[in-house]
């Protein structure tokens, strides 16, 4: 097979996010990384590369929709990596997803979508070991902070010789920034196809839904991503009470198959939960409540199609996304609290600034897709995994040095002991 003439495809560099990945990309690559952008409008891509001036002016433009399994697999060809941003996955991905693992090349995306991921695991892991593709799921908001904070934290647990993980918690303590219209879509997405099936509703609602082995699984009792809990609870200087926050029932589960990967490294007692600060007033618990009780309220509405023809009126539709300026505004900072073995207490952060599902976004997107270009010999990086290949996460394909290139992009990753 020749080698790939390009490094990089943005695939769906017209729309919103793949606009701004593109972006970061023509500004943050190395020198002599060669890029592409990808998409099923020659004009549209056309437009995108002449808004990045003249440093993209020679960027080839490869035609592709998502339903042509057979262009799909040229593109897969063309290049070394794809990074996607063509949502919801489950209507668009799998395709490429299946045809980057038949070719051996490496792919990024950002679906949160629990089903889609499963299915994925399913179709390409043995079929991208083999090819030794590394098909990376979830590498924005959703689910490298949550995955990162996670692996940093492990790594000084283990350097201690604290012994395991145990309960593990990550708060969201700040957070600007909206939801981004393809989330919404993607949830919308994902309540149609399994609103009618019982066995895709279990498996969506399962804490192991994205574990390579689920009779290896631990058990560890009810594991609930609606909780409100008592922030002392969860380390004792922590004040308030805790909401649900609205991505745990996504990336909770990215992050226990890291630990299945793993071979359970985190421990086999790991229990993970994902909430967010609501303040530390003593109305606090009630906003937590009210909190759980929206979320409900926006599944259930979503569901039902009165209510979801009003919530489509009102809710960020796919492409949509805030002004530059918002963009810059935002931020977001989670805290990643856990307890060992040995009783000894760990505090990891991840803190950027920029729109958690926009800008930041491609910053992270973007990192992961050169993490693979440009470090690919590195890889994977503080993992046990007997190899390097197969539909991973985060953690277990770029590590550390993921970590590494978004701290030189500007974020906070540090742990520390309490």
């Amino acid at each position: 097979m020749p080698e790939p003439e390009l490094d990089i495809i943005v695939y769906g560099a017209s729309g919103f996010v793949g606009k701004l990945l593109a972006e970061y990309l023509v500004k943050n690559a190395p020198a002599g990384i060669k890029i592409g952008l990808g998409g099923r409008s020659l004009e549209k891509l056309a437009a995108v590369r002449a808004r990045l001036g003249d440093a993209a002016a020679e960027l080839p433009l490869v035609l592709a929709d998502a339903d042509d399994p057979t262009a799909l697999k040229v593109l897969a060809m063309r290049t070394r990596v794809v990074a996607t941003t063509v949502g919801p996955y489950a209507k668009y991905g799998h395709a490429l997803a299946q045809a980057c693992a038949a070719a051996g090349t490496d792919y990024v995306d950002l679906t949160g979508e629990v089903l889609f991921h499963r299915d994925s695991i399913d179709a390409n892991h043995d079929l991208a070991v083999s090819t030794g593709a590394r098909i990376v799921h979830s590498c924005g908001f959703d689910s490298i902070p949550s995955d990162l904070g996670v692996h940093v934290l492990h790594k000084l647990v283990q350097a201690d010789h604290a012994g395991e993980m145990t309960d593990t918690t990550l708060v969201v303590t700040s957070l600007r920034g909206g939801i981004s219209g393809g989330t919404i879509d993607s949830l919308r997405n994902q309540i149609d196809e399994s609103k009618d099936d019982a066995r895709l509703r279990k498996l969506a609602a399962s804490p192991y839904s994205l574990s390579p082995d689920r009779e290896r699984e631990p058990d560890l009792g009810r594991q609930s991503d609606v909780t409100v809990v008592d922030g002392r609870k969860i380390s004792p200087s922590l004040k308030g009470w805790k909401a649900p926050f609205f991505m745990a029932s996504y990336n909770t589960r990215v992050v226990r198959r890291s630990n299945a990967l793993r071979d359970w490294a985190y421990g086999k007692k790991f229990k993970y939960s994902e909430v967010m600060s609501v303040g530390s007033s003593v109305i606090s618990p009630v906003v937590a409540g009210g909190v759980a009780v929206g979320l409900g309220a926006l599944i259930a509405g979503l569901a039902l199609p009165p209510t979801r023809f009003l919530l489509d009126k009102v809710l960020p539709a796919p492409g949509e996304g805030p002004s530059e300026d918002a963009q810059k505004k935002g931020h977001f900072t989670l805290d990643v609290f856990t307890v060992t073995t040995t009783g000894a207490r760990y505090r990891s952060r991840v803190r950027a600034q920029g729109d958690p599902g926009y800008s930041a976004t491609a910053v992270m997107l973007g990192e992961s897709a050169l993490s693979l270009a440009v470090d690919s010999a590195e890889l994977p990086a503080g993992t046990s995994l007997p190899d390097a290949a197969g539909v991973l996460t985060p953690a277990t394909a770029l590590g550390d040095v993921l970590v590494e290139r978004l701290r030189s992009a500007g974020f906070e990753i540090s742990a520390k002991k309490l």
